[in-house]
């Protein structure tokens, strides 16, 4: 019941008391197995169980056992694990004689040993089970096999058959071709004859025919050149015709905003002259008005100094009558004071009446006069007003003209270099279209059907050909284009699905055969370039983006670029790589050489560069002729 203890109590088997502690302790049994009790072929049998704190193993002979297969050893041999009879426990005895007579056969049955025997009935049963189950499939094997023995055995005898036939046919047909070939021996001597007489004959056509090839190729020459003028010409007479029609057009434009101004100016001349004749008429008013304004002036100042008399009569006729009263006295002037003071309110009242009205005509001639000045300033501001605007009208008109001269200019510029742009496009156009022509008819029928059926059906994650993605200095142009090969056309996507659905597309409408790079399916070689001055992987000449690089590992991995073809050889057969020089030149791994004329006058990638260039250059090009289609419209409005 080891396995049954904590790791204390398990310390405290093991070792307890001074000293140094055990971490494990064995015991060993040796079994006399002479009458061959356990089944185990030797005479003495020996039986160890190693404990230790978190250790528990069993050895039989010194070898290392499971737990249960020594207690099927044991119990083989007489020894029952639940019920062993050189140890009694507790509540044993009772235990036996309340047992039920099923549990004592059972007890019975495990001290006897026999339940071991019983496991591997059952155990041997269900092997029974399954052999019989693969006896049977084995048996339909069989069967199966022994039909399509059978049918070789037809077949076997058909092949027979053809054999002789066809060893019949065979005789027969070189019955016939030795006929023919005799045959074919005489026409051919007497064709012989007839060759000589033709190839002297052949041999004067063909001075002929030399300078009959000469003769065309001068008249090829002058055709083209001719074509070319003509085509030349055709195009001057469209860009005349256009630019006719453009200058009439223009000349109308020009025309009218002509008459505009004329109209504008002669507007403004009438203006003017009215604001001259208004001007005139404002200084004779103004005039007339300071002759008015002196004249009351005038008029004013002699009221006023006949105020000054009048008052001046009035203090003296006062102090005159001052000096009366005083002479006179009261009693005498006037009966009494009554009539005295009725005298005195008269006189009174009457100066009152005077000094007012006096008064209402002063305040009269100042607010008359206040008029008149407010109005000579209002004329005089509107005169300033009037100046200045003739001034600037003349001004603008200064302006207008100058600016209708120099816009005159800069269309004429204009119109000279869109028709310069327009003849350098036409001719770009057409070096694109005689590059594009080039390129592998069947290819290119299905890389425009790849790009045509992406456009229909809005698929996406193509990213184009090898072709088109890779990027390089000229000089690599020829090793790159001889190490892919057909690959150079091989589209790269983004998975195997895009390409499937573009393959059935192309199978469907019969679009053509295209060979797809899905990168989700590539797995690049782990190649381990050395590093050496003699080589340089290709790999690092091309300029691509870096979600293709397992595409352009796989077509470029296995390459390095050599300076020369001697190089290349000991490069490939020492350092088992495939080379290739920059003339095309190329040493296999294995042995293969692959080499001559290479002509790089139709380099596809050349071709590719080119397209790319001229794209670049229209399109900049094409940019530039909006722009000056806006400054013309802008021109012209």
């Amino acid at each position: 019941m080891f396995q049954n203890l904590r790791s204390e109590d398990r310390g405290a088997l093991l070792h307890e008391g001074a000293g140094h502690s055990v971490v494990s302790a064995f015991v060993e049994i040796i079994f006399d197995n002479s009458d061959n009790r356990i089944p185990v072929d030797k005479e003495e049998v020996r039986l160890r169980r190693t404990v230790a704190s978190k250790k528990d193993e069993y050895y039989l002979d010194g070898k290392h056992v499971s737990k249960t297969e020594v207690m099927n050893l044991l119990e083989s041999a007489g020894f029952s694990r639940s019920n062993p009879y050189y140890v009694v426990q507790q509540g044993k005895i009772a235990s036996l004689t309340l047992m039920k007579d099923s549990e004592r056969l059972d007890l019975l049955k495990e001290i006897g040993g026999t339940r071991v025997y019983e496991d591997r009935r059952r155990e041997s049963l269900k092997i029974m089970q399954e052999t019989a189950n693969k006896r049977k499939q084995i048996d339909q094997v069989v069967r199966y096999l022994e039909e399509r023995l059978r049918e070789l055995d037809e077949e076997k005898e058909e092949l027979k058959k053809y054999q002789q036939l066809d060893k019949q046919r065979r005789s027969l047909e070189y019955t016939i071709l030795d006929h023919e070939l005799n045959d074919a021996r005489n026409e051919l001597a007497s064709m012989d004859d007839n060759r000589r007489q033709i190839s002297e004959r052949m041999s004067q056509a063909d001075n002929e025919v030399v300078e009959l090839r000469e003769r065309v190729k001068s008249l090829e020459k002058e055709i083209k050149a001719s074509t070319k003028g003509i085509n030349e010409t055709k195009s001057e007479k469209g860009d005349a015709e256009k630019k006719r029609t453009e200058a009439l057009k223009v000349v109308s434009q020009i025309e009218l905003d002509l008459r505009d101004l004329k109209d504008r100016i002669s507007s403004e001349k009438r203006a003017k002259d009215e604001a001259v004749r208004e001007l005139n008429s404002m200084r004779k008013e103004s005039e007339k008005s300071k002759s008015e304004l002196a004249q009351i002036s005038k008029v004013h100042a002699a009221k006023l100094k006949e105020e000054e008399d009048i008052s001046k009569s009035i203090m003296d006729r006062e102090k005159r009558l001052s000096i009366l009263y005083q002479k006179q006295g009261r009693a005498t002037q006037f009966k009494n004071e009554a009539a005295r003071d009725e005298w005195l309110r008269k006189e009174i009242h009457d100066l009152e009446r005077v000094l007012l009205s006096n008064r209402k005509q002063e305040s009269l001639l100042q607010d008359e006069s206040q008029k008149l000045k407010d109005e000579i300033n209002k004329l005089t501001n509107h005169i300033e007003s009037r100046r200045s605007e003739s001034s600037k009208l003349e001004a603008v008109l200064a302006d207008k003209q100058k600016n209708h001269n120099d816009f005159t200019k800069q269309k004429n510029a204009l119109q000279d270099e869109r028709k310069s742009f327009w003849k350098e496009e036409n001719s770009v156009t057409a070096e694109i279209d005689r590059l594009k022509e080039d390129l592998v008819k069947d290819i290119r029928r299905g890389l425009n059907s790849v790009s045509r059926i992406i456009r229909d059906h809005g698929i996406g994650g193509v990213f184009g050909p090898v072709l088109e993605l890779v990027d390089c200095e000229e000089k690599f142009f020829t090793a790159v284009e001889v190490t892919a090969g057909n690959s150079l056309f091989h589209v790269v996507v983004e998975n195997d699905d895009i390409s499937t659905r573009i393959i059935q597309v192309l199978t469907r409408e019969k679009g053509g055969r295209v060979t797809f790079i899905p990168l989700n399916r590539v797995h690049a070689p782990n190649v381990n370039v050395p590093q050496s001055s003699d080589f340089v992987p290709l790999l690092k000449k091309l300029k691509f983006r870096a979600e293709h690089r397992r595409a352009f590992e796989q077509v470029f991995g296995r390459t390095v670029i050599c300076r020369d073809l001697e190089t290349a050889t000991r490069v490939a057969r020492s350092n088992s790589l495939d080379c290739i020089t920059l003339d095309g030149d190329q040493v296999a791994k294995k042995g293969g050489m692959t080499g001559g004329f290479y002509d790089s006058r139709r380099s596809r990638l050349k071709f590719v560069k080119v397209i790319r260039d001229n794209k670049a250059e229209i399109e900049k090009k094409t940019a530039h002729l909006e722009n000056v289609g806006k400054k013309l419209k802008d021109i012209l409005l």
